[in-house]
């Protein structure tokens, strides 16, 4: 079933495997921005959590620590930015875009050493003959359990969001912080767990970065996923059903770009790499072009909370 140079089931299976990474920020900070908190850092929590479950990975030869290494990298990361934000009260924009800068470095010093080496590669979820299903097989029952995680997780928070009382105070910190105060609610405790959270989500995502998507260490490996991942919370409109559908859309157009660029497209090869951010800009500006769209923002996003006001 190859059209031309390009199999359609490999790049809808490919398609899966490079949404990953964005999906898992992007509901991540979108967790923590329906508590209120706006954390611009997601792109230094990723490629903390890709160093880190690198390096983790390296050492014990297993993916799993890896991966928990780099979801502890992530949370402990986004520790730093909810005592900066929450206890300190120091400008979330800012707090979150040293995040980031820190990150960088942080990431790029932890891994100097790692240069060339090869991860333990990430098993396939072994699902029998359902793998073996022509074009379906391929498309849907051949991934490693993150993909399928990543998925669920979309599927969970929206659960929680919508039926649960988890879901409802966390609401309600994110659209009037002093009213949950007011009611009893510890604003400070809730948002500094959504913000962990978030961190623990990007810190993942950063790790199937560099242990499956890519699977080595480079300085920069996440190549700007974090601020995509903003992006996608926005147009999804912080609905965790609407950050699959927008995470699938991005890794889509990057995976066909890369299989136009390998079946030799007239195109040139510099407007094909920039393809995806700049129909991700577009879509933005079409989305908050959309009346009331932008206002299903949570009204206290960005907005600094103390008992004492």
């Amino acid at each position: 079933m190859d059209f031309g140079s390009i199999n359609p089931a490999v790049l809808i299976a490919s398609l899966m495997v490079a949404s990953v990474p964005i999906m898992l920020a992007a509901l991540g900070e979108l967790v923590a921005e329906r508590a209120g908190v706006l954390n611009l850092g997601v792109e230094g929590m990723m490629i903390m959590g890709a160093v880190c479950g690198f390096i983790i990975t390296i050492q014990t030869e297993s993916a799993f620590a890896g991966f928990v290494g780099g979801a502890l990298g992530g949370a402990v990361l986004s520790l730093f930015f909810a005592f900066l934000t929450q206890v300190l009260l120091a400008n979330q924009v800012a707090t979150g875009l040293a995040l980031t800068m820190f990150g960088l470095g942080m990431s790029s010093l932890m891994g100097q050493g790692f240069n060339g080496l090869k991860p333990v590669q990430t098993p396939i979820v072994p699902l029998g003959p359902l793998a073996d299903i022509p074009f379906f097989g391929r498309v849907l029952f051949a991934h490693d359990a993150m993909v399928y995680f990543s998925i669920a997780m979309a599927g969970l928070l929206w659960w929680v969001l919508k039926s649960t009382r988890i879901g409802l105070i966390l609401r309600a910190v994110g659209e009037s912080h002093e009213a949950a105060h007011a009611l009893g609610y510890k604003v400070i405790r809730i948002r500094c767990a959504a913000i962990a959270f978030g961190g623990a989500m990007a810190g993942l995502g950063g790790a199937y970065v560099s242990l499956v998507r890519v699977p080595q260490w480079v300085d920069g490996i996440t190549a700007g996923a974090g601020w995509i991942a903003l992006a996608i919370v926005v147009f999804a409109a912080w609905k965790p059903w609407r950050v699959l559908i927008g995470a699938y859309l991005f890794g889509g157009i990057t995976v066909l770009q890369l299989n136009l660029q390998v079946a030799g497209s007239w195109i040139p090869v510099e407007y094909l790499s920039m393809s995806p951010y700049l129909i991700t800009i577009l879509v933005l500006v079409i989305m908050s072009s959309g009346k009331g769209r932008a206002h299903n923002a949570p009204a206290a996003l960005g907005q600094n909370f103390h008992a004492s006001r």
